[in-house]
């Protein structure tokens, strides 16, 4: 079963009440940045989507699209299920490419390794992107020239290649002692 927060759980029990299960308005304490963060993880979980807003209904309208047309957000059948409302066949405003059966754990299961978000690539110039050049080459690079490379202090040239590199961007970064002891540090492409 997909595991949700507070805030996702209480965004889809107001859908499910909802005429056409419409997933806004969002709660009124989730504004801005958060709104999104919350809203791309449950599209990306399958558990809301977007479709066209029907703004001669007055539907409220989460992204415009251009052309005085937009978006809005509804619960799928996936989403009520994941709070343990099974949709009537019949509801005319869950689409087919939303019907899930009740009960696929399969499903369940797939939603809830898929990641939430999109892969993380560094920008081209940033001393990152320079740090990760360095340690993709051959023989890698050293703490030592990184720092000489970004102007950064080694505290953060360790932390990053401990979070951004290995957690955020999940790149396999290895380290070798030589014999003169000076530790090289390399990204492995597989």
């Amino acid at each position: 079963m997909t595991k949700l927060t507070d805030t996702q759980a209480a965004i889809l029990r107001a859908a499910a009440e909802r005429e056409g299960h419409n997933v806004l308005p969002l709660p009124g304490s989730l504004r801005g940045g958060a709104a999104t963060k919350v809203v791309d993880t449950l599209v990306a979980k399958g558990l809301v989507e977007e479709v066209d807003a029907d703004l001669r209904k007055g539907e409220p309208v989460w992204r415009e699209t251009g052309d005085g047309h937009g978006t809005t957000l509804v619960a799928t059948r996936t989403g009520l299920a994941a709070i343990g409302i099974a949709p009537e066949s019949a509801d005319s405003a869950l689409t087919d490419a939303t019907e899930v059966p009740v009960e696929d754990t399969e499903t369940d299961a797939a939603a809830e390794t898929k990641p939430a978000h999109k892969e993380r690539k560094p920008r081209d110039g940033t001393k990152q992107a320079l740090m990760i050049e360095m340690l993709r080459a051959e023989t890698g690079a050293t703490i030592a020239e990184i720092v000489a490379a970004t102007g950064w202090q080694q505290h953060t040239v360790r932390g990053a290649i401990a979070g951004a590199l290995k957690k955020k961007l999940g790149l396999d970064v290895t380290s070798e002692k030589s014999d003169q002891g000076e530790r090289r540090y390399r990204i492995q492409d597989h």
